[in-house]
Parts: C-alpha cells; sequence; structure tokens
C-alpha cells in the first residue's frame, strides 16, 4: 500500500463528490424560479439513495467476481470481504474500500445526470423509485460489463479511462428516453421557460470543472504520471470546448452568451472523460473543439427539429458528448501516454476504433431498453408524472410545500 497514492484518491473521492452537489446548482439555475428547489432536490436525494445502495448491493454488482461477463456477483453483498488491504485487481496500492468509495462517487453522480432532462415535471416518489431501479438494473451491470474483471466490454478491448460509456452515455441515452416517456412539459415551445438565475448555474460548472480533475485524474488510482497528464487533458478540452460552443453560438444566433459558455465546458469535460487517460493534450484540444461544436448543434438545431423536450439537456451534452468522446477515444488513443491502453487509428490500429463504435452501439442499446423497461414498470404501480395543477404551480409547492426565494425577489 503507498500512502501517497492513498491520499491523492481520498482527496479525489472527496472532490468528485462535490460534483453532485455542484450539478445540484448547475441544473437548479436553468429551471424555473418555481421548480428550483425540486430540481435540487433531485441530486441531492440521489447522494442519499446512492451512497447506501452501492455499499449495500452496488458494488458488489459492478465490481465483484465476474458472472458470465455481464454482472458481479453476490460475494461482496454489504461490503463483505471489502476491507482496508488493497484489491490488486483494481488498486494495487490502495485500499479496497477506498477503492469502493472513489466508485461510489460515480455511481452518485451518473443518474443525477439523467435528472435534468425530466426537471418541471416527474413525481417525487416516482422518480426515487426510478433512480433506484436504474442503478441496478442499468449502471451497476454496465460497470461492470467495461471496468470489471472479466465484463464482456473489458474484455473486447474497449476503452473507457473515466466513464464515456459507463457514466455519460449511460446516463446521456437514458435521459432522452425518460423525456420521451414522460413527455413536454406544460407549455413547452409556447410559454418562456428561461433559465431563472444563470450565475446559480455558471457557479455550478465552477464546481463541475473543479472537480473533473479528480473525476479525470483519480481514475489513475494512483499519484503518477498518467494522472498528471489526464489532468491536463481534462482541462484542455474543456477550454477547447467552451471556446468552440461560444463561437458556434455568435455565428449562429448571433451573440454568445454566458450559458453558452459554460455549457460548453462541460460538453467538453464529458468528451474528454473516456479518453484523459490515454491521450495526448493536442489530441485534447480537437476532441473539446469537436465536443462543444456538435453538442451545441444537438442542444441548438437538432433538439428544436425532433421536438423533444430534454429540458436541461442531459442527452444533447452526455448523451452526444459522451458518444463523441468514446469514438475519440479509437481515433487518438495511443500507448505512447498509457501501455496498458491501446493505439488508435491515427497510430495505425484501426481495430481499435470499431470497438469502441461496437462498445457504443452495445451500451446504448443495453441503456435505452433497460431504461424504458423499468419506467414502463413504475408507470403500472404509480404516475410518473404530476398532474396539470401541480405543474403549474411549480414543483417546490406542489411537492414539498417550500419555496426557493421570499416573495419580493
Amino acid at each position: 500500500m503507498d500512502t501517497g497514492d492513498t491520499g491523492f484518491i481520498m482527496i479525489c473521492t472527496a472532490l468528485v463528490f462535490l460534483m453532485t452537489p455542484g450539478l445540484a446548482l448547475f441544473y437548479g439555475g436553468m429551471v424555473r424560479k418555481k421548480n428550483v428547489l425540486s430540481t435540487l432536490m433531485h441530486s441531492w436525494i440521489v447522494i442519499g439513495i446512492m451512497s447506501l445502495q452501492w455499499i449495500l448491493v452496488g458494488y458488489t454488482l459492478a465490481f465483484g467476481p465476474d458472472n458470465y461477463g455481464l454482472v458481479g456477483g453476490l460475494d461482496w453483498l454489504g461490503l463483505n470481504g471489502v476491507g482496508m488491504e488493497p484489491n490488486p485487481d483494481y488498486a494495487a496500492t490502495i485500499p479496497a474500500i477506498l477503492f469502493m468509495a472513489f466508485q461510489m462517487m460515480f455511481a452518485v453522480i451518473t443518474p443525477a445526470l439523467i435528472s435534468g432532462s425530466i426537471a418541471e415535471r416527474m413525481r417525487f416518489p416516482a422518480f426515487i423509485l426510478f433512480m433506484l431501479l436504474w442503478a441496478t438494473f442499468v449502471y451497476d451491470p454496465l460497470a461492470h460489463m467495461v471496468w470489471g474483471v472479466g465484463g464482456f466490454l473489458r474484455e473486447l478491448g474497449a476503452l473507457d479511462f473515466a466513464g464515456g460509456n459507463v457514466v455519460h452515455i449511460s446516463s446521456g441515452y437514458s435521459a432522452l428516453i425518460a423525456a420521451l416517456v414522460l413527455g413536454k412539459r406544460k407549455g413547452f415551445g409556447k410559454d418562456s421557460m428561461a433559465p431563472h438565475h444563470v450565475p446559480m448555474t455558471v457557479l455550478g460548472a465552477g464546481f463541475l470543472w473543479f472537480g473533473w480533475f479528480a473525476f479525470n485524474a483519480g481514475s489513475a488510482l494512483g499519484a503518477n504520471g498518467l494522472a498528471a497528464m489526464a489532468f491536463v487533458n481534462t482541462n484542455t478540452a474543456g477550454a477547447a470546448a467552451a471556446i468552440a460552443w461560444v463561437i458556434v453560438e455568435r455565428l449562429h444566433r448571433g451573440k454568445p452568451t454566458m450559458l453558452g459558455a459554460a455549457s460548453g465546458a462541460v460538453a467538453g469535460l464529458v468528451a474528454i472523460t473516456p479518453g484523459a487517460g490515454f491521450v495526448t493534450p493536442l489530441s485534447s484540444i480537437f476532441i473539446g473543439l469537436i465536443g462543444g461544436t456538435i453538442c451545441y448543434l444537438a442542444i441548438s438545431v437538432m433538439k428544436a427539429k425532433f421536438g423533444y423536450d430534454d429540458a436541461l439537456d442531459a442527452f444533447g451534452c452526455h448523451g452526444i458528448g459522451g458518444t463523441w468522446g468514446a469514438l475519440a477515444t479509437g481515433i487518438f488513443a495511443t500507448t505512447t501516454i498509457n501501455p496498458a491502453g491501446a493505439d488508435g487509428l491515427f497510430y495505425g490500429n484501426s481495430s481499435l476504433l470499431g470497438i469502441q463504435v461496437m462498445s457504443v452501439g452495445i451500451t446504448i442499446a443495453f441503456t435505452v431498453t433497460a431504461t424504458f423497461i423499468i419506467l414502463k414498470a413504475i408507470g403500472l404501480v404509480m404516475k410518473l408524472r404530476v398532474s396539470e395543477e401541480e405543474e403549474s404551480n411549480g414543483l417546490d409547492l406542489s411537492l414539498h410545500g417550500e419555496r426557493a426565494y421570499s416573495e419580493f425577489v
């Protein structure tokens, strides 16, 4: 066991935790003021739900001994056998209990990302049940397939350094399905649904960017050169995407916006996540520039064309950005950065891109199908959506009996 690695990953774990309150602010500022607390509540309640689910059953399903390459066994149920000694299969220099805690923070934020698509219209009891079922039957098995020893996609050779498939593609495409199943918000396309507090969103984006250093660099699972490279790549892609978004927005709409700059940075951070520990900083610039551009087009052009109500653009940012990032890893990955990875298309190995395409397709098919089934099953036992009256009054008062702001504000 290495005390430096252990201290580094403990700090990273705390910083990745901070990303979920940051997400709450990011999403909370983008809704109307009558729904801000309900939106914040989505992220906060997921912290509680997933912290317990992960300890009780989630961790063993994701990282327990392999079952057919699809899911972990129940050997580590309730963290049985997960103690203070390292598990060399995953992190040979830090305690197994710390590796579990670091991965728990990924399991916390991933379902919370989905909440952006169903903001301002989903009933709270249905949301809680959806998060619990989605984490158990979608996130945990997918994490095993991609990262678990013996996992199907891991054995296939798919590369996902910090969560392109596991976090962003899974949450992004699930968010799209959730938005379609719940339907559009009342007045969508007619009433103004502009963000009520852009500075809150910008603050949240800042917390996300700050925590993302730990999200990606910590995935090296040690205080080493690979962590430093992932750290630099993270900032580089986020910066490039913010610039790309602002430029494209200026060309498309005539004015660059602060909300766009913040959203662009998040899009770049999403895009670099799967390849942060496999690509060079120069490649990160290109990944960020393309990521910011295509996410802007997905949100400002594609969403308007097809008319779905992805309220806070969880699909446009995480689904589209994560897909590009996974494919970009197949193009730009190089063993000069990470010998444990593989060379991509630009380094003479076209097969890696094919593997990445296959892994993205499998991830999308699995998450879309499972999410649809889960939502329809929940709909059989309870209502998914609030009533029209509750929606008109706002979910803060209707569901939680409180206001975010005094009447004079």
